[in-house]
C-alpha cells in the first residue's frame, strides 16, 4: 500500500521496523536510514529472518542535513517519514518533508542541542505551511508522550464530561543487571530528567527543583515505587486539547543506585552540556558521557520484570465524582523474544508503527500538524490490544493522588 522511511537505528527503530514489517499490507516497502548503516543493516537482517517477504532496504543519511534528506526522499519516494532519530533533528527531518511534500511522523518533540529544553512550539509553527503543502505531522505518537495522550482522549470520549485531574504515571521496575544504564538515548534520557519539574494547576505553570517532588505509587502487578515528579512534553499539548482541566502532572519511577549515580555525575560534571576544553580539542561531557554508557539497545537480552505506564485520572461524569485509571504493562523477556528489544524500546516503537498505520490507512488523515489526542482515540485503542500493547483500566477505584 505505502513505501515509509525509517529514520533511527536505535532500539526503537528496530521495534518500529520489526512491527511495520508485520503489517505488510500497509507498509509494502520499508527503507531503514541512519549515520551508521552497519546498525540498519543489523536491524534489516533480523526483519528479513522473521518476516522473510518483507521488503527493506538501508541507506545512510546524516539527519542534520536538509540536502541529504531531500536526496534520499526524491530517491525513494515514500509516502511517510517516521522519524526516531533525535530530537535534535526533527526540524531539518521536517523540512525536508515539507520540501518533498512526504507526511512526518514523530515521538518526541523537538529541542536544540545547546539548551535542555524541550517544547512543541517549534514544531505547531510548521501548522500552516504543513496545511497547505496539503501534508500531515502527527507529533509525539511512542508511548509517553503518545499512548498517554490517547488514553486521556478515550477517557474524555467514553468515562467523563470534565476531566479535572490528570497524572501520568510511568514506572519502569525492570532490572538489566547494569550498574547504571539509560533505557533510550543517554544524551536526550539525562538532559530531561536533570531539568526543573513543571505542572499545570489552575490555568498555569508550577515549576519545581529537579527530582525535588516524589512519593511512592503502587503500581499494578509490581507493587510501590518511589516516583518522581517530572515535566513531560505531553502536558503542554494535553493542557491545550482537553478542556476543564485543573490540574496536570507527570511521575516517572527511578531506583535508588540510579538517583545516587546521576547526582554524582552531575557533581563532578559529567552531565554539562556545554563544551569544554581537553586535550587541546572541546568536548561536551553528556555525549562523551553517553560514548561510555551502555548502549540501550544491548540492554533487552538479560532484561528482567516489566514497565507499567499509565493515566490517572478524575473528574465529572453525569455530574457525579468519578476516577478511572488506564494502563500497560509490559514484559522486557517478552519484548526481547518478539523483537529483540527491552520494552521501554518496545513501548515507543508499536505506538509509531500503529500512528503510521492510521494515517495511511487515512483514520488519522488531515493536512496540518497533530498531536494524538486530537483525534479518535478508538482504532489506536484497538490497534494497543492487536500489536502487543493489551491497556486495562479500573473504573472508581482509588488513586494514587488525593486532589
Amino acid at each position: 500500500m505505502s513505501k515509509i522511511l525509517i529514520i533511527g537505528a536505535g532500539g526503537v527503530g528496530n521495534v518500529v521496523a520489526h512491527k511495520c514489517a508485520e503489517v505488510s499490507s500497509v507498509f509494502t516497502e520499508i527503507l531503514l536510514a541512519s549515520r551508521t548503516k552497519s546498525k540498519c543493516d543489523q536491524i534489516a537482517k533480523k526483519v528479513r529472518k522473521k518476516f522473510p517477504k518483507t521488503n527493506i532496504t538501508t541507506a545512510k543519511v546524516d539527519a542534520d542535513r536538509v540536502m541529504d534528506l531531500i536526496a534520499l526522499m526524491k530517491d525513494f519516494d515514500p509516502a511517510l517519514v517516521i522519524n526516531v532519530a533525535l530530537p535534535y533533528q526533527d526540524l531539518t527531518i521536517m523540512d525536508a518533508c515539507l520540501t518533498m511534500k512526504v507526511h512526518y511522523l514523530d515521538t518526541a518533540n523537538y529541542e536544540p542541542r545547546e539548551v535542555a529544553k524541550f517544547e512543541y512550539k517549534w514544531q505547531w509553527d510548521y501548522r500552516e505551511r504543513y496545511e497547505q503543502a496539503g501534508i500531515m505531522a502527527l507529533l509525539g505518537c511512542g508511548f509517553d508522550p503518545g499512548v498517554t495522550g490517547v488514553f486521556t482522549a478515550h477517557a474524555q470520549k467514553h468515562h467523563f464530561d470534565e476531566i479535572h485531574y490528570l497524572d501520568i504515571v510511568d514506572c519502569n521496575a525492570g532490572d538489566h543487571g547494569k550498574a547504571f544504564a539509560t533505557n533510550f538515548n543517554p544524551e536526550i534520557n539525562i538532559r530531561e530528567i536533570t531539568q526543573n519539574g513543571r505542572y499545570w494547576e489552575d490555568g498555569k505553570w508550577i515549576e519545581t527543583e529537579p527530582l525535588e517532588i516524589h512519593q511512592p505509587i503502587n503500581y499494578p502487578d509490581i507493587g510501590e515505587r518511589e516516583s518522581y515528579l517530572l515535566y513531560h512534553e505531553e502536558l503542554e499539548s494535553l493542557t491545550q486539547n482537553i478542556p476543564h482541566l485543573k490540574r496536570a502532572r507527570f511521575w516517572m519511577t527511578f531506583s535508588p543506585q540510579y538517583i545516587t549515580h546521576l547526582q554524582v555525575l552531575e557533581n563532578v560534571g559529567m552531565t554539562r552540556i556545554d563544551p569544554v576544553k581537553f586535550k587541546g580539542r572541546k568536548i561536551v561531557p553528556l555525549e562523551f558521557l553517553k560514548a561510555v554508557l551502555p548502549e540501550p539497545s544491548s540492554l533487552g537480552e538479560n532484561y528482567q520484570g516489566q514497565t507499567s505506564i499509565g493515566c490517572q485520572i478524575k473528574g465529572l461524569k453525569d455530574g457525579e465524582e468519578k476516577t478511572y485509571y488506564v494502563y500497560n504493562n509490559c514484559d522486557h523477556a517478552q519484548t526481547y523474544q518478539e523483537v529483540g528489544a527491552q520494552a521501554v524500546s518496545y513501548t515507543t516503537g508499536v505506538p509509531a508503527m500503529i500512528g503510521a498505520m492510521l494515517l495511511l490507512t487515512n483514520q488519522w488523515l488531515r493536512p496540518g500538524v497533530y498531536n494524538v489526542e486530537e483525534f479518535n482515540p478508538d482504532p489506536f485503542m484497538q490497534a494497543l490490544n492487536q500489536y502487543g500493547l493489551p491497556w486495562h483500566e479500573r473504573v472508581n477505584q482509588p488513586l494514587a493522588f488525593d486532589e
